[in-house]
């Protein structure tokens, strides 16, 4: 073998070594994220799930309070108010109405993201630096 063939092979392995490099480099970064990611949905999925819970026991709790609450001012406004039935249940659903729109409203806030906020930094500044922003 020649110097110049020997010349021309490390000219063409240069390009395949710094594609190699730069292939491990991101595959590293990637692993880093990966499990980064997966310590943050473990800390997520325990949050959302105890948050689920006790969301649940606190309406179940609410629920019952509440009917208790209603049958005690429904009898209230039928018997000693002397109001209709109807009139009083009319005003019971549009009570309910109200109730059921602002505890909807405050929930959907409080379940709204963001969600994995490290994950999503931690790729921000690495597609920063890779693009070179």
């Amino acid at each position: 073998m020649t110097e110049s063939s020997g010349n021309q092979e490390r000219r063409r392995s240069l390009p395949l070594e710094a594609a190699s490099r730069v292939s491990g480099l991101v595959t590293s970064v990637m692993d880093l994220h990966v499990r980064i990611a997966l310590k943050e949905v473990d800390r997520e999925k325990r949050r959302l799930i105890i948050g689920a819970m006790l969301l649940g026991a606190g309406l179940a709790a609410l629920l019952s309070a509440l009917l208790a609450a209603e049958l005690a001012l429904l009898l209230w406004l039928v018997l000693v108010k002397g109001w209709s039935w109807v009139n009083a249940m009319l005003a019971f659903a549009a009570a309910n109405l109200l109730l059921s729109g602002a505890l909807l409203r405050i929930g959907g806030r409080l379940t709204k993201g963001p969600y994995l906020p490290e994950t999503m930094a931690g790729l921000t500044k690495t597609t920063r630096a890779l693009v070179g922003r």
